[in-house]
């Protein structure tokens, strides 16, 4: 058997950045699809975790948002680039600007479509954006980034693609404004369902956290017959800790 268990559901970007992290580097895992599995919740309760992915060995385990923390955890020095937190900010400041523009020609027909291997859609994924920005927000200005954040679905008043495009654009105002008003006194730490973080490892998830669905938004047009425009420009994905795959591979988009 494994020395290792990873626990991960689909859609998740962590969860497909940690499984092609260790394949990446030799390391064997067994693979456990939370939202199949009928004991993984179970498991993962005996364990103390709360939340994927999980890499577990024994009755240890290691969250899968950092990947400094995944490397730490099976024993890898991990050297990669890192950027300043001032480029961060502004890579996560263009990419929502694709976000909404990429969102705005989801067709209407698509939106209540189903991703594969769960309960999200066209529409949840667009929304889910601007909360990933929301959680980071809540967090920065002295709250919890949580869990829930990423669980949460379209309000009512959000039901159609510009709908969403007009959220996803609002975060980003409140995003600048939160860079404007502190970015010379900046918290060291935040405070997340996964533990206290420093807040360049919470802003570089944050901003390949958006970067990756962006790409998916993207793919998703293609798979369509559409050719989204403008497209996701290459120069904002570089140097971010990016999944190789769009989808994961284990839950094949179609």
């Amino acid at each position: 058997m494994p020395q290792y268990t990873v626990y991960w559901q689909p859609g998740c970007t962590s969860c497909l950045k940690t499984k092609e992290f260790l394949r990446a580097r030799g390391i064997e895992f067994e693979s456990i699809n939370v939202r199949e599995d009928p004991g993984a919740m179970a498991a993962l309760a005996k364990l103390g975790a709360r939340s994927v992915p999980v890499v577990a060995r024994g009755s240890e385990f290691a969250y899968g948002q950092d990947l400094d923390t995944v490397a730490r955890f099976v024993g890898i020095d991990l050297e990669r680039v890192k950027l300043a937190v001032p480029v961060l900010v502004s890579r996560l400041l263009a990419l929502l600007d694709c976000a909404a523009h990429l969102t705005e020609q989801i067709p209407a027909a698509a939106l209540r479509t189903k991703l594969p291997g769960r309960e999200r859609t066209h529409l949840d994924l667009a929304y889910h954006v601007s909360q990933i920005v929301i959680a980071f927000l809540d967090a920065a200005l002295g709250g919890r980034l949580t869990f829930e954040h990423f669980e949460r679905k379209p309000p009512e008043h959000v039901v159609t693609a510009s709908d969403a495009a007009r959220l996803t654009r609002s975060v980003s105002q409140a995003l600048a404004v939160w860079w404007g008003a502190n970015q010379s006194r900046l918290p060291g730490a935040l405070d997340t369902y996964y533990g206290r973080q420093p807040l360049h490892a919470v802003l570089e998830r944050t901003t390949w956290h958006v970067a990756q669905h962006c790409r998916q938004l993207q793919r998703l047009l293609e798979l369509q017959g559409l050719s989204p425009t403008p497209g996701l420009p290459p120069a904002l994905l570089a140097d971010l800790p990016l999944p190789e795959d769009v989808w994961d591979a284990e839950v094949p988009l179609q």
